[in-house]
């Protein structure tokens, strides 16, 4: 049974830096796809950050590149979703993702992942 539990949410400054974390177990990295999504209040849920566990290749949502950094420590089972110079419009709540093979990362639609965690706020304000 695949689980995911997030954590390292909060509230931080515009031009701050928070890092999520998603403790993952039920399945092997390198036969899935991981990402990480966020969700507005009264918005649908979007795609900000997915790596392929085959070949470890990333998306980024084009408003987090150079921004934003998903990484895994394959040892601890963790996905980390490094988030740098914040800004307001991140605020969201933030949700761990997981699903079978390698099309779910390549495009980083919440529709293809059918696994999910409880996800995380995170609050950008000054």
């Amino acid at each position: 049974q695949v689980q995911l539990v997030e954590s390292g949410g909060g509230l931080v400054e515009p031009g701050g830096s928070l890092r999520l974390a998603c403790a993952f177990s039920g399945f092997t990295f390198r036969y899935y796809s991981v990402g990480w999504f966020r969700q507005a209040p009264g918005e649908e849920r979007v795609g900000v950050a997915c790596m392929k566990g085959s070949d470890r290749n990333t998306y980024y949502r084009d408003s987090v590149k150079g921004r934003f950094a998903i990484s895994t420590d394959n040892a601890k089972n963790i996905v980390y979703l490094q988030m740098n110079d914040l800004k307001p419009d991140d605020t969201g709540v933030y949700y761990c993702a997981a699903a079978p093979g390698e099309d779910a990362g390549y495009v980083c639609y919440s529709a293809l992942f059918g696994s999910w965690g409880q996800g995380t706020q995170v609050t950008v304000s000054s």
